[in-house]
């Protein structure tokens, strides 16, 4: 059996629910979840789904017995799931679990955008994801398995807050990944706020840390883009980033993204069969497959070409600075 249908397999076995065609092994990992956190396992509006439950716990257990973690929180994210909720706010689809403590939060979160190239258009709309992958440069999510790094914050430029021209900060949790996941430092994927600065014009302050070597600093707008799409990381609210870089400051944790590249390829070829997701013991948010029809996984080895040839053909421009402010 060639390998790619071997793990086309093994994903259909893995993302059975809990209700699914084994009721032994079901029975087992249900029974294995407390009881207060099985009210919020479903597939409703600030609900988990089963099998990214499933997945994130058995991720999260398997660190802290290999001694990589000790945090008594861990991360998931459905990636499935639509920006926008029933009630007009941010579709919340990135789980903060503490089973410790007995808490569940479900907030919102960005997935990647795409790009949309002449030879290949994996671009993402604003309200469901649709394309997936790991190449450098796609833009694209990568469901599978993580754990939080180191933090990094820089500079993005200045802007107006409380009537002065204040430094914007931004703040970048790594990742670190395993099997489709393994490039995402090389793919510069990790989590931020949804927000950056739209630049508008420079203005000289000498005095800044961040001048340039004429004494100039970038001045722009805040745009906030929260449960929107993001280049490809996890991207929270302002309010819920600084919680969660709190959590894992110093203290790494897993988080786990679905789906992975084997889902993906298990729910494009029931739905082109015409079966049903359930029936086949398969996930995918029911309001976003529906919009989007069928999803698709690009691995890097087919887009990595296409993004490389892409680059290459981009003619440098003249290097034109921004305008003085007035």
């Amino acid at each position: 059996m060639p390998l790619r249908l071997q793990l086309l397999t093994v994903a259909v076995v893995i993302a059975i629910p809990l209700s699914g065609w084994f009721p032994s092994l079901a029975a087992e990992q249900a029974s294995d979840i407390p009881a207060w956190l099985k009210t919020h396992v479903g597939t409703g509006d600030g609900q988990i789904a089963p099998v990214v439950l499933q997945r994130a716990r058995a991720l999260y257990q398997r660190k802290i017995r290999e001694g990589a973690i000790d945090n008594p929180c861990y991360f998931s994210m459905d990636a499935t799931r639509p920006s926008t909720s029933r009630g007009g706010g941010p579709g919340r689809r990135f789980y903060i679990i503490c089973e410790a403590d007995q808490s569940f939060r479900a907030i919102s979160s960005g997935y990647g955008n795409g790009r949309k190239l002449q030879r290949a258009n994996f671009s993402n709309g604003w309200e469901c994801a649709k394309n997936f992958s790991n190449a450098e440069g796609s833009k694209l999510s990568t469901g599978g398995a993580y754990v939080t790094a180191e933090t990094r914050t820089s500079f993005k430029g200045y802007h107006r807050h409380s009537g002065k021209k204040t430094p914007f900060l931004r703040t970048f949790l790594l990742f670190d990944g395993e099997g489709d996941t393994a490039n995402a430092r090389e793919r510069d994927i990790g989590g931020h706020q949804a927000v950056f600065l739209k630049w508008q014009c420079r203005f000289k302050n000498p005095e800044s840390p961040h001048a340039d070597e004429e004494g100039y600093v970038p001045y722009g707008k805040l745009v906030n883009y929260t449960g929107g799409r993001s280049n490809g990381c996890t991207t929270w609210s302002p309010s819920d980033s600084e919680q969660i870089l709190a959590m894992v400051q110093d203290n790494p944790t897993t988080l786990y993204i679905y789906p992975e590249s084997g889902d993906i390829d298990a729910v494009a070829t029931a739905v082109k069969g015409g079966e049903s997701l359930s029936r086949a013991g398969l996930y995918w948010n029911a309001t976003c497959l529906r919009a989007i029809g069928s999803p698709k996984f690009w691995p890097k080895e087919t887009l990595q070409p296409l993004i490389d040839e892409w680059r290459d053909s981009l003619a440098p421009g003249p290097f034109k600075p921004l305008p003085i402010c007035q």
